[in-house]
């Protein structure tokens, strides 16, 4: 894998890092530092380097931040709190000095898409999905300031999705469809979206897109994670409501970043998430 470095190495803002995908995030760094980054992780409470927004607690200089802060269900009132971490993600920026803020979004914005790129227009179907859209449309209003914004619309993260719980308890409840075989999603390791994090904070900031969609390469099945996990499966018939798949176009990541290594299997995913749940 080509080494990306920048020299000094960036200070990389981290909000949201007591969150379940944000604790997932600092092991993966602890197992693996990053190159040419420093990581600073603000939380509310609990362990930080930094607490914020706190007016005893000015922000630290940065030249990036990675905006993980967000709400993932509740009211639609609820929801809209994603579009103010927006611009809390903004005034950090103007804080710190940072140019390049990347936004954590979500594939939900596409709906039922099959093999959606980043053109694809949005269709949302939920709520969440709703919210995240209208957190990326407030991103594209705002000022043109210096700062780069790249809208990450992330795939399932194996070990901080909804599956998770499952699979580390199990059993594992899926939909078994028409031919057999259950749901077919995109997935990432955290492992490898690390690796991601890394590299996209040490490239030139013109070089990134407004929207970026953060996927393995290839989608997996939901029933290959939770045999990966050993986990045992309970079947029942999927509604006539349920989407079989519902999967990312991932070429525009490919391009950007060509020598990226990445975990494209479930025995792999599951390994590198394991191997993270069993550091302190």
């Amino acid at each position: 894998m080509r080494t990306l470095t920048h020299n000094p190495p960036a200070t990389v803002l981290i909000f949201g890092g007591n969150g379940r995908l944000g604790r997932l995030l600092r092991k993966a760094w602890a197992r693996r530092p990053p190159h040419g980054v420093v990581p600073l992780y603000q939380a509310r409470s609990g362990p930080c380097d930094f607490c914020w927004p706190s007016p005893a607690s000015p922000l630290p200089a940065a030249e990036a931040i990675i905006a993980l802060w967000g709400v993932t269900s509740g009211s639609d009132a609820e929801l809209a709190a994603n579009t103010s971490l927006a611009h809390a993600s903004l005034e950090a920026a103007h804080m710190s000095g940072a140019r390049l803020v990347l936004h954590f979004s979500s594939a939900a914005v596409y709906g039922k898409a099959q093999d959606a790129c980043e053109i694809t227009p949005p269709r949302p179907v939920n709520a969440y999905g709703r919210a995240k859209l209208a957190m990326e449309q407030a991103i594209a209003d705002f000022p043109d300031e210096g700062i780069a914004h790249c809208c990450l619309r992330l795939a399932n993260v194996v070990g901080a999705d909804s599956l998770a719980p499952a699979l580390l308890a199990g059993p594992v409840r899926l939909d078994r469809f028409n031919d057999g075989r259950g749901p077919l999603r995109s997935y990432i390791g955290v492992g490898h979206l690390a690796r991601i994090l890394e590299a996209l904070c040490t490239l030139p900031v013109d070089h990134l897109p407004g929207v970026l969609n953060i996927a393995s390469p290839e989608p997996v099945e939901m029933q290959a994670l939770a045999e990966a996990a050993g986990k045992r499966i309970l079947w029942q018939d999927a509604p006539k409501t349920a989407l079989q798949k519902v999967t990312l176009d991932s070429g525009r990541l490919a391009r950007l970043l060509p020598d990226m290594e990445a975990l494209t299997t479930a025995p792999q995913m599951i390994t590198d998430w394991h191997e993270l749940e069993a550091r302190a």
